[in-house]
């Protein structure tokens, strides 16, 4: 099969209840960039990438569609197959993951649903139909996050990420003793600095939280921060923000930099760079997130059809923006967290099919 059309779209998601509240940003609303690909059959597939904003990573809206339109051009006509398509949109523009992963998502979803396949057979197959998740808390005071952190492992998540930074570290340490005081070793804790503590602030919460068993997800802005702190703070060490491609990810593994990874499905730049990169954490039993900074369904049923592949001793869950955001692009089939896990879909493809009306006119058109 071959590409025969590409459309791209525009989609504003605000954040319910918002803001959503990180240590480098606050996020009211978010758009999103969805791809309708159309092959020479007349099947069509679904990608989307959504970035937090223009400070949380090297990305941001306006930037995936420019990304976009500069290489749909050339990709008309291209074999859809996804390490096809990486070489074709590798040969038309360097780097801008984030953008590459709309495409690619795109042509996973078209080869399901030619096959009658789901995206995570075509991954290497399932290891469990409901797939654990995580509730990432936004940063706030001790009392908020602990009394959230309560409710959310009554409702079932088997894992918290508790946002920090931005502030004074010793508010930091007291929102972790609230948290630990609170809810105990009734959920796995990640302790998350979207890169907001100094080398110096990471430290001091590792040598003051001794008791408390948690991971420390970036900590601090880049990897020579990280290589600085790893070998004097006494908690698992994981890296998000700074794993922006594979060589970044076998550099880190090779040369045990990190104890995991927080990894974003559009930063390594979809789904088949993301196979990859679980397969790596595999041969040294690294254990990772399968997750993404935002988007709706599309990217959705994306972060857990991987997530569904990857052994469930090394998934520690997969991230959804679902309940901050209104609505589905799919009214029957839309991904939802329920009871802290995530069903994973049983149509084929992505097992979505967005309701193109929702998003009005494509913004650029390709093709036929």
């Amino acid at each position: 099969m071959r590409i025969k059309e590409l459309h791209i779209y525009q989609y504003d998601l605000p954040v319910k209840n918002g803001p959503y509240t990180m240590a480098n940003a606050q996020v009211w609303s978010l758009e999103t960039t969805l791809v309708r690909m159309v092959s020479d059959t007349g099947v069509e597939g679904w990608g989307e990438t959504c970035p937090v904003g223009p400070t949380y990573a090297e990305s941001h809206a306006a930037g995936a569609r420019a990304a976009l339109a500069q290489m749909a051009p050339g990709l008309i006509g291209a074999d859809i197959a996804p390490l096809s398509i990486h070489r074709a949109m590798n040969g038309l523009l360097n780097g801008h993951n984030y953008a590459k992963a709309a495409i690619d998502i795109a042509a996973y979803d078209l080869i399901g649903k030619s096959t009658g396949l789901r995206v995570a057979d075509l991954l290497g197959g399932p290891t469990q139909e409901r797939v654990p998740s995580y509730c990432a808390t936004g940063v706030g005071e001790p009392d908020e996050i602990a009394k959230l952190a309560a409710d959310k492992v009554a409702e079932g998540y088997p894992r918290l990420q508790i946002k920090v930074g931005g502030r004074p570290v010793e508010v930091d340490i007291a929102v972790l003793r609230k948290v630990w005081e609170t809810v105990g070793g009734k959920a796995r804790l990640a302790v998350d600095g979207n890169r907001g503590w100094t080398t110096r602030d990471a430290l001091r919460v590792s040598r003051e939280c001794p008791d408390i068993p948690f991971i420390m997800e970036q900590p601090c802005n880049t990897v020579d921060d990280l290589r600085k702190i790893r070998n004097q703070i006494t908690h698992g060490l994981y890296m998000d923000e700074n794993s922006v491609d594979l060589a970044t990810v076998i550099n880190a593994v090779g040369t045990d930099l990190v104890d995991g990874f927080g990894m974003k499905v559009t930063r390594i730049g979809g789904l088949q760079p993301m196979s990859t990169f679980r397969d790596i954490c595999a041969a040294r039993n690294l254990p990772h997130t399968c997750d993404d900074s935002w988007g709706g369904d599309v990217i959705a049923a994306a972060c857990t059809h991987i997530g569904a592949t990857v052994d469930p001793r090394r998934l520690e869950g997969v991230w959804l923006a679902q309940p901050y955001i209104e609505g589905h692009y799919d009214p029957e089939n839309g991904i939802q967290i329920k009871g802290g896990h995530i069903d994973l879909p049983s149509g084929p493809g992505l097992g979505v099919m967005p309701d193109a009306s929702l998003f009005g006119a494509p913004v650029a058109s390709f093709g036929d």
